[in-house]
């Protein structure tokens, strides 16, 4: 991958605690020593961090952002070492126009100093004022809570681009990062998402900046000795210094998304969880890589697209520095401990994607980190509402129980997460329905098993149930989404509104409750791959040593390889280390950063045991319909040692005498391939795939489709993982409650890997 260069646009755009050998004196020196090495390893760092949410009059308020701004304040004060005094948080009623300028100029620019690191972060609503230097039609701004939206076209005050360009060329340091979780494509909301942009009536209103920004920028520019003329020729180089991360293409929306029971800027969201995991000092341009993906991937399983970018003005002598320019090794992790009160712990839980979050509502298990990443006890979660946990120490080996008080500050890995039995799939009711047509899409949902309705915008949902009326139908259109059902149509959305479920739409005659019932074997099929999405996402916190890459049959070049990030010391020479669904040499690469397959490619998988004992492996692939389909086993006469990969041995799939080839087909989009290794037996969901397939006749096949009967292999696997979690060797004798299964990050490895299909009917996105 090249450096950056200037003005360059990478388009990714407790009352107890047992030890082994540690004493509370032991675990307070290694929180009070891990403070110090993060504080001390750069000059001074300052951060002024911005959330709006609250907006009022014709502005729409917004969920997220106050979200944002915690998420960030945790992140820098625990994994880059700010000290809580330097960062300076600006929310709601204090986030005037006036306030944040303030802020600027008194806590960033008159503070830093050459070599410093600042760190500006804005979620709130963009926008866009006519440009008063004419080079360009539009400016970027920023809406802070007091910037009233006219009743016709006139003055805003908002805070113009320009006026940051002048704020960031005032920094006495070149360490300077900028991130706006905003956007300025059209505000209001897309299904069960928010957008983060100032609705101006679709651009018919025409907005201009204030007197005050303008009269604000001439000050700026008399203190920092430019001419008009020079300021602009400086705006069309590129930012002012350091880098400016914004959370989308310019066309692009920036979602306030629902997780969990919580919402978040989608961007911020990813990007804070991946430097949660990240393990130090990994280059700016491989972070936003790796963040650009999990954002494209995100956007799309709601419906939408939002790719993050990048513009930057550095030097050659420090043209690829690590993100926020802090050089330091640190130890990947899920949580860390904010706040101690006798026997309870506080925790913030920042390190969690989102897909697994449900794994983590209660009774989940987190190793207490040394500053060596050693496990010296574990956590266990009674609670968590949003990003904040509530746990307690647990005992470890009943001989070492041991008083101790826990310093806030000390990181935590996942250890076991705990898929509820009764894992839900929330569907979305319309919000178009009237009254009664909502009434009885309720009640038909809320017959199936475990199916659940939601109202839109209180609470994530995975799909919509509604109806293809005539505006919904022009709109999609207008967007060329392919094979549009008719109007009048019932079926599924994804959360946008923005994008269908193809296949899951009837006919124009067809009643509430009869789409329901044809709707219940898909209905099931998609919660079936709920629940295997809530066993994937450990490829950050998995610690068994597997390895496993699709590679293009014909010249087995390497589409995309991952692996578990923590078997960091077994990792083998040569493979990539940038983590999970790295593209090494795929022939094609989407604007996205996936690898791209075009429909008939043959592929196959590699999977390689790097460990002493041997691995049980599973293969399933979900479409980007979110259809998934079992491609290894594929023989399923064979006894369980035909899923078996021993000690230091590689499994190919399809292999040189196997009967079938794998090749890429339809539906067209971003599908994902999910290889589960297990130390232990996979022996119930063996059985049940072996019985599925003799009642329809069927001894071999190269890959078979889930549907209403694969429901309960799915459940039948993940008691399989259960069994070896609470087995002979279990987490220092815990005892987990029954109505969740357990899943040991020491036991399973469960991996993805993302690609786009794509075709020639299709244009390549």
């Amino acid at each position: 991958m090249s450096y950056i260069k200037r003005r360059q646009f990478l388009q990714f755009a407790g009352s107890t605690l047992a030890t082994v050998g540690l004493s509370q004196a032991d675990l307070i020196h290694q929180g009070d020593r891990y403070g110090k090495v993060l504080a001390q390893d750069t000059p001074r760092k300052l951060a002024l961090l911005v959330g709006i949410n609250q907006y009022s009059g014709s502005m729409a308020t917004l969920a997220g952002c106050i979200t944002d701004v915690e998420s960030q304040q945790e992140l820098l004060i625990h994994r880059f070492g700010f000290k809580s005094q330097d960062i300076l948080t600006l929310t709601d009623q204090a986030a005037t126009r006036k306030g944040i300028l303030a802020a600027f100029e008194e806590h960033l620019i008159k503070q830093a100093k050459p070599g410093d690191v600042v760190v500006f972060h804005y979620s709130g609503h963009g926008a866009q004022v006519i440009d008063p230097d004419h080079d360009a039609k539009y400016n970027s701004t920023l809406v802070p809570i007091d910037a009233q939206l006219p009743p016709s076209s006139g003055s805003v005050e908002d805070i113009m681009g320009h006026t940051l360009f002048l704020l960031m060329s005032a920094l006495k340091t070149e360490n300077v990062t900028v991130v706006l979780d905003c956007c300025h494509a059209g505000g209001g909301t897309r299904g069960n998402l928010r957008v983060r942009s100032r609705d101006n009536g679709d651009g018919q209103l025409l907005l201009y900046p204030s007197p005050e920004e303008i009269n604000y920028q001439q000050k700026w520019l008399r203190r920092l000795g430019l001419s008009p003329q020079k300021f602009i020729e400086l705006r069309k180089k590129g930012v002012a210094k350091g880098v400016v991360v914004a959370a989308a293409q310019r066309n692009q929306i920036a979602a306030d998304a629902q997780f969990s029971d919580f919402s978040a800027g989608a961007f911020t969201y990813v990007l804070t969880q991946y430097l949660w995991e990240e393990s130090g000092n990994e280059p700016i341009n491989n972070v936003m890589f790796r963040v650009k993906q999990d954002t494209a991937i995100l956007a799309y399983q709601q419906g939408f697209h939002q790719n993050p970018q990048l513009e930057s003005n550095l030097s050659q002598e420090n043209n690829n520095p690590p993100f926020y320019f802090i050089s330091q090794q640190g130890i990947s992790s899920e949580a860390v401990i904010t706040q101690v009160q006798g026997n309870q712990l506080t925790l913030w839980l920042g390190g969690l994607d989102s897909q697994t979050l449900e794994a983590f509502e209660k009774d989940g298990v987190f190793s207490v980190l040394d500053s060596k990443g050693g496990e010296r006890g574990l956590v266990k979660l009674e609670s968590r509402q949003g990003l904040i946990g509530q746990g307690k120490i647990i005992t470890v080996a009943q001989n070492t129980q041991q008083k101790l008080q826990l310093q806030p500050g000390l990181l935590l890995q996942e250890r076991i997460r705990c898929i509820p039995n009764n894992l839900t799939l929330k569907i979305g009711i319309d919000n178009s329905f009237d009254n009664r047509t909502a009434q009885e899409a309720t009640q038909a949902l809320t017959a199936l098993n475990r199916i659940v309705p939601k109202p839109l915008g209180t609470i994530e949902v995975q799909y919509i149930f509604g109806e293809m009326n005539p505006a919904r139908y022009q709109a999609l259109d207008k967007k060329r989404v392919s094979d549009l059902p008719p109007v009048g149509s019932y079926g599924l959305f994804l959360p946008s509104l923005e994008q269908i479920v193809r296949a899951s739409f009837g006919q124009s005659n067809e009643t509430v409750k009869e789409a329901i019932t044809r709707l219940r074997p898909k209905l099931k099929s998609l919660l079936a791959t709920r629940i295997i999405k809530q066993i994937l996402g450990n490829t950050n916190s998995s610690q068994v040593n597997v390895t496993a890459s699709m590679n293009i049959a014909d010249n087995n070049n390497i589409v995309a390889e991952t692996f578990p990030n923590r078997g960091i010391n077994k990792i083998p020479v040569g493979s990539n280390q940038s983590g999970s669904n790295s593209a090494a040499k795929s022939p094609k690469i989407s604007a996205s950063g996936l690898p791209q397959l075009d429909v008939g490619t043959q592929i196959t998988f590699q999977v390689k045991n790097h460990e002493s004992f041997p691995l049980y492996i599973s293969i399933f692939e979900i479409d980007a319909q979110g259809e998934m389909t079992v491609i290894f086993p594929n023989d399923w006469s064979a006894s369980e040692t035909a899923v078996l990969i021993e000690p230091q041995r590689a499994l190919v799939i399809p292999g040189a005498n196997d009967q079938f080839n794998l090749n890429i087909g339809e539906p067209l989009g971003i599908s994902e391939a999910l290889i589960i290794a297990s130390t232990t037996p996979l022996r119930t969901a063996l059985k049940g795939l072996k019985e599925i397939a003799q009642s329809r006749g069927v001894n071999r096949s190269g890959s078979v489709d889930i549907d209403d009967e694969f429901l309960d292999v799915t459940n039948s696997l993940l008691s399989d993982l259960d069994a070896g979690t609470r087995g002979r060797n279990n987490v220092g004798g815990i005892e987990l409650p029954t109505d969740v299964r357990g899943i040991d990050s020491k036991k399973l490895a469960a991996m993805g890997i993302t690609f786009e299909v794509v075709g020639a009917k299709h244009p390549q996105s």
